[in-house]
């Protein structure tokens, strides 16, 4: 299914997002790499998990979180893009989309994260892309079992093997390490999309 721009009201800010609707109950829920150091919803993960999830007959949205691309406002620090996620996931349920999952890459997974800990957490599962454990503080036990599967450079810059495999026991998630890759998966796509495939498959 082709992708559309579409624009998402969230109080006095318009996030932009390119929707594709394959399915009328299962969507996914892009979240892009960090704000200030170029991550956008044209980047070449966030570009993999669309084609793998559309692939396999999910609507996909990815998304610009507030102050990059055409979307509105200013960076903020987790606090504000963690309400730039529920408000497209207000409006993909208002779509009538009922079961949603976070695809959350680097900074998107840490934001993502702190979604999943809330009460009125909208979604039923989650796939967390090189969540940058040596960079920000993820609350680890509010996570247990919310975790579908995460995936992991054994190179990663941001997320250390040893570390991520630590946490991956304690939350029971299953987890992937793409050997020779680093944070950015530059020429690891297609391993990235094989991956994916398998896990979204078994989902």
């Amino acid at each position: 299914m082709p992708e559309e721009k579409i624009y998402i009201k969230n109080g006095s800010l318009k996030i932009e997002g390119l929707l594709s609707k394959s399915s009328k109950e299962n969507g996914v829920v892009i979240c892009h790499p960090h704000s200030l150091m170029g991550g956008s919803l044209h980047n070449n993960v966030v570009e993999t998990l669309q084609e793998a999830y559309a692939a396999e007959n999910y609507s996909t949205l990815r998304f610009n979180f507030r102050g990059v691309g055409g979307s509105t406002g200013f960076y903020d620090e987790g606090r504000g893009e963690k309400e730039d996620i529920f408000a497209v996931c207000e409006y993909l349920k208002k779509m009538g989309l009922t079961k949603l999952i976070l695809a959350g890459y680097s900074f998107g997974a840490w934001v993502g994260s702190k979604v999943l800990e809330e009460s009125n957490n909208p979604f039923v599962g989650s796939v967390f892309i090189s969540p940058p454990v040596d960079y920000f503080n993820f609350n680890w036990d509010d996570l247990k079992n919310k975790i579908n599967f995460m995936i992991c450079g054994d190179h990663d810059q941001f997320c250390m093997v040893d570390v991520i495999k630590r946490v991956a026991q304690k939350i029971n998630s299953p987890l992937e390490i793409i050997r020779g890759a680093d944070h950015f998966y530059m020429g690891k796509e297609k391993e990235l999309a094989r991956i994916l495939h398998k896990y979204i498959v078994e989902a």
